[in-house]
C-alpha cells in the first residue's frame, strides 16, 4: 500500500493525515472509506481493503486518524472527551475528504468501519445522511457494556506489563498516543453513560452490521440495537469469530459485503 499525507486544520491546529488509495484506479468508481478500530491504523488493515475493493470493483480510501499510525500524534497532555467519535465523524472525516477532493454531495462514499471506526461511520451517516451512500460496520459500539470496560482494562494491564507497546510500535509512530488516547477515554467515568442509539434513527442509507459471536469487546446487543432503531439494517452474526471479523472470517465478510452492495445498488 503506497501511503501519502493530507494536511487539514483541526481544532485550530495543522494536522497531517496518513492515507492510501486502494482498489480501482478509476476516479469515477464508487468509493469505500475504511475507518479503523480504537488501536488501529492504516497499516493494521493489511491487505483487507485492497481485497475487498478488488472484489467490489470499488476504489478505497484507507487512513489513520489523528493520534494513530503516521498521522499527527496526540499531544501527551490531551485527554479525549466522550464526544471524541462525534468529532471524528463530523470534523476530521469531512475535512479529509474535502482535502482529497472527494465531492460527497455529488458522489457520497460508502463507509466501512471496525469497532470505534464503526461507531464513527454510524455517526457520520446519522448526522450527514445526504453524504453517505451506505455502511458496513464490524463490531461497532453504540453503548458502553461491562464486557467492553473489562476487556479494555485488561488491555491497559497488558500495555503496562507485557510487550504490547512494542508490538503496537510496528503500526504507530507514537504508540503511547494511540493507546492512551483510546484507553483513557473508554475507562473514564464520564464515558460510562455514552450511548449513541437515539442518534441513529436518522440513518437512511443501507446498513450491514457484522459481529462475531465470540467478540470479547461487546455483545450482540451492539448490532441488534442498531437494527431496532434502523429497521432496514441487515445483520450478520458470525460463529468462531471475535472482535475482528475481517481478520477471523475474511472471506465470509467479503462475500457478505459483495452481496449486500450488489443488492443495495439494485
Amino acid at each position: 500500500m503506497s501511503t501519502a499525507f493530507a494536511h487539514i486544520t483541526w481544532a485550530g491546529q495543522p494536522v497531517r493525515i496518513e492515507y492510501a488509495w486502494v482498489g480501482s484506479a478509476d476516479s469515477a468508481a464508487p468509493l469505500m472509506v475504511f475507518l479503523h478500530e480504537g488501536l488501529g491504523s492504516l497499516s493494521m488493515w493489511r491487505d483487507f481493503p485492497q481485497r475487498l475493493c478488488a472484489a467490489l470493483g470499488m476504489r478505497g480510501l484507507v487512513y489513520s486518524r489523528p493520534g494513530y499510525g503516521q498521522s499527527t500524534p496526540r499531544p501527551a497532555t490531551e485527554h479525549w472527551q466522550p464526544d471524541f467519535m462525534h468529532r471524528q465523524a463530523l470534523e476530521v472525516l469531512p475535512a479529509l475528504l474535502a482535502a482529497l477532493g472527494v465531492d460527497t454531495a455529488r458522489q457520497p462514499p460508502w463507509l466501512f468501519g471496525h469497532s470505534d471506526g464503526g461507531s464513527i461511520a454510524l455517526l457520520h451517516a446519522a448526522l450527514r445522511p445526504a453524504h453517505t451512500a451506505g455502511l458496513v460496520v464490524l463490531a461497532p459500539h453504540i453503548l458502553v457494556e461491562d464486557i467492553s470496560v473489562a476487556s479494555i482494562e485488561q488491555a491497559r494491564l497488558a500495555y503496562l506489563n507485557t510487550d504490547l507497546k512494542q508490538r503496537l510500535a510496528k503500526y504507530h509512530a507514537d504508540p503511547d498516543s494511540a493507546f492512551w488516547g483510546w484507553n483513557g477515554v473508554w475507562l473514564s467515568k464520564a464515558f460510562r453513560s455514552w450511548n449513541i442509539t437515539p442518534e441513529l434513527a436518522t440513518i437512511r442509507c443501507p446498513v450491514l452490521a457484522v459481529q462475531g459471536l465470540d467478540d470479547e469487546y461487546g455483545t450482540l446487543e451492539q448490532i441488534r440495537g442498531i437494527a431496532r432503531v434502523v429497521p432496514h439494517t441487515r445483520l450478520l452474526e458470525l460463529p468462531a469469530c471475535g472482535h475482528s471479523p475481517h481478520k477471523d472470517q475474511p472471506q465470509a465478510v467479503v462475500d457478505a459485503v459483495c452481496a449486500f452492495v450488489a443488492q443495495a445498488n439494485g
